[in-house]
């Protein structure tokens, strides 16, 4: 039962007026390191057997946060080229009223499933949740290997990739994608079983992480931490 701890990077000068995308030498500013500082306080009792990042920096400094702030640091940040941005093409670096105007906007947010980014380097965002979530079963299979079925670990990466792998776990398609959100600095977690994923958090930004913690030595064995629900829904 691999747990998944999704983080999206803190705040940056461009988040939210500007679609940053790939634009390169994005830091995060002083709100979002703040943010990271928090993240990786409230993380800090939850025992992480990795954390993995997109290799942009807003996501490498808010995952070097919480891999250092720990009583036994992570050794190394981790970087998963295939948890990055989605790649804008020539949508990158322009701002969000503008893009607004464009035709493909209204796709993008009615049916994404066809979208696809203008540019020599456009990319699908049918082909970003593709690879994102290759990338999750890569890991979750690497994980468990190494460290055991109750192992937790991090990717820190973007706000449509995040979204897209929610929507897969929920086993939703990709045009409901635009339902889900995931804010600057939250907190996503899905726990992959050998039947199907549970979302246990969406879009967190506050409060405790006990429930995130592996059960007490012989929960599992008794049958107390089952890794599915229970006849009727129960958690």
């Amino acid at each position: 039962m691999t747990t998944l701890l999704l983080v999206r990077h803190g705040l940056t000068a461009l988040t939210g007026p500007v679609l940053a995308g790939w634009t390169p030498r994005v830091h995060l500013d002083e709100r979002g390191r703040e943010q990271a500082r928090a993240l990786a306080e409230r993380l800090a009792p939850v025992p992480l057997a990795a954390v993995v990042s997109s290799p942009l920096e807003r996501c490498l400094e808010t995952a070097e946060a919480i891999a250092a702030g720990r009583a036994a640091p992570v050794d190394k940040v981790e970087v998963d080229e295939r948890f990055g941005e989605v790649r804008y093409g020539d949508w990158t670096g322009r701002p969000l009223k503008e893009l607004a105007e464009e035709p493909l906007w209204r796709v993008v947010q009615a049916h994404p499933s066809a979208a696809r980014f203008p540019g020599e380097d456009g990319e699908s965002l049918a082909d970003a949740q593709h690879r994102a979530v290759a990338a999750v079963r890569d890991w979750n299979a690497r994980i468990a290997a190494e460290h055991g079925p109750d192992a937790a670990y991090v990717v820190c990466s973007h706000g449509d990739v995040i979204k897209a792998v929610v929507a897969d776990a929920l086993g939703l398609h990709l045009d409901q994608f635009q339902r889900i959100q995931a804010a600057p600095a939250s907190l996503t977690v899905i726990r992959y079983t050998e039947l199907r994923p549970f979302v246990v958090r969406l879009n967190d930004t506050g409060g405790g992480v006990d429930d995130l913690l592996p059960p007490p030595e012989g929960e599992r064995e008794q049958g107390g931490a089952s890794g599915d629900a229970a006849v009727g829904g129960g958690a």
